[in-house]
């Protein structure tokens, strides 16, 4: 199971009223939301191994080289990402409570959480359960060994289980397909502007038939006419240079260097005493309880 640990703890601060709050008055909304997330995944899907995604770099250069607009907008007037002045401190202590409970962590300098996801599915022979609610990451998804999108944008508990075939009846693409659809469609949320006059059913129509925007561009540069609805053609020309740079930003990469680490969910925590102290420090008590019950029992003997 891999966390898109970003988009979890955004959702628990936002789902979670701030006046939860420490015994000194540090909100600790988002902290408490994102363990009780742990816990009720941990429990109703059960892994046997489990990673925290992180992002070390939330706008990468590369991707911003490629399209100056990606995720423009929210970066903050200090710079950096704008985050809720509440959510800020507690991002330490929701890293902090993860260490001392032996959840494992892995980021890549340089790299989004998603480039970490990909990677790591990329590259797994097991079946793996990828829990975000970013709908780029539907590009991750396949058959064999199977990959699933544990989507959670209507909340953890309304999770929606996404493969190739949830994926397909939905938007009308494969998985694979995803990022080039929304290269075409574009992405709002995240400052990609998409080509112009091409929405969400023409955008999947040109992937189902050309297979792929690399297939598409070659078409639209050889010349052809063909699979192109009418009036469609003129505009992905009009879109060339920007056809040829959104695919850096859209498509998760799958060769961050990763560190190594150890993602087997443990069955006590790694660094109980400190557990404990956080536990009294932030008021964390109740959801640290429930997701120690929710871990795997200790082999007896």
């Amino acid at each position: 199971m891999l966390l898109d640990s970003a988009s979890l703890y955004f959702r628990a601060f936002h789902g979670v009223p701030e006046s939860v709050t420490a015994p000194d008055g540090t909100p600790v909304n988002s902290v408490r939301g994102f363990i009780d997330m742990i816990a009720f995944l941990v429990r109703r899907r059960r892994p046997d191994r489990l990673v925290a995604c992180l992002d070390l770099d939330w706008r990468p250069a590369f991707r911003v080289a490629a399209v100056p607009s990606y995720k423009a907008h929210r970066v903050s007037p200090r710079g950096g990402e704008t985050v809720p002045d509440g959510l800020v401190p507690q991002i330490p202590v929701i890293l902090e409570v993860l260490d001392a409970l032996g959840i494992a962590t892995v980021g890549a300098d340089g790299f989004e959480a998603d480039d970490v996801i990909g990677t790591i599915a990329h590259a797994s022979t097991e079946p793996v359960e990828v829990v975000s609610g970013d709908r780029d990451l539907f590009q991750v998804v396949r058959d064999t060994p199977p990959v699933h999108v544990l989507y959670v944008g209507k909340g953890v508990r309304n999770l929606e289980v996404m493969g190739e075939a949830e994926v397909a009846a939905k938007y009308g693409v494969p998985g694979r397909g995803y990022a080039d659809f929304a290269v075409l469609r574009g992405d709002p949320s995240d400052g990609l502007p998409g080509v112009k006059g091409v929405g969400e059913k023409s955008a999947a129509a040109l992937v189902t038939k050309f297979g792929s925007l690399d297939a598409l561009v070659a078409a639209l540069d050889a010349g052809t006419d063909s699979g192109f609805p009418a009036g469609t053609r003129t505009k992905l020309a009009a879109a060339r240079d920007y056809l040829a740079a959104a695919p850096a930003v859209a498509r998760v990469r799958t060769d961050a260097p990763l560190p190594d680490y150890d993602a087997t969910v443990p069955v006590e925590p790694a660094d109980p005493a400190r557990l404990v102290e956080l536990a009294e420090r932030w008021n964390l008590d109740s959801p640290l309880n429930r997701l120690l019950s929710a871990l795997p029992k200790k082999p007896k003997g």
